[in-house]
């Protein structure tokens, strides 16, 4: 019996659902909402820059969402690392950026630190950037160049790691 993709059976796919909330949940939940959270003071800043920060926590999600739709649907797998899309996704935001992800929990969490106005929070921004940076370029790009091939070296060369920048 398959599922409605034809993929395997509803049982493999209802399982593959659970394991990609579990993933949403487990690691943007944590670092995009969970520890912001912890670190936030008591009240968000009472000036009206802080509404951005809600702004990019609210397009954050969004783009956050986006990606993970795409990696469930079209990748056939989640954002875990214990459980990665089979097929490399190329579409959506994938088509401008090879890391839209982690832009978007990025933009969370700098709109967590500018909604309450916190250095802490820009200080814990700025390091996950950074440790999502050094995820990206010694972690995941070499397992897609073995994984995807071909495929993986026409993608990198025709979309930039990060919207906007081309750097190889």
């Amino acid at each position: 019996m398959t599922g409605p993709d034809g993929s395997g059976s509803a049982h493999d796919d209802r399982f593959r659902f659970a394991r990609a909330l579990f993933a949403f949940l487990v690691l943007p939940g944590i670092s995009a909402f969970l520890v912001p959270l912890l670190l936030a003071p008591d009240h968000p800043d009472p000036r009206p820059v802080h509404w951005v920060g809600a702004l990019m926590i609210a397009i954050g999600t969004a783009i956050l969402l986006w990606c993970v739709k795409e990696f469930y649907v079209l990748g056939k797998g989640t954002l875990a690392p214990w459980s990665p899309p089979r097929n490399l996704v190329m579409t959506g935001l994938y088509r401008w950026s090879r890391n839209p992800m982690y832009v978007g929990v990025s933009l969370i969490v700098f709109g967590w630190a500018i909604w309450f106005m916190s250095r802490g929070l820009l200080i814990y921004a700025v390091a996950l950037a950074i440790a999502f940076h050094l995820r990206v370029v010694l972690g995941e790009e070499p397992w897609l160049a073995r994984t995807h091939g071909e495929a993986w070296v026409k993608y990198r060369q025709s979309v930039p790691r990060w919207f906007g920048f081309r750097v190889q």
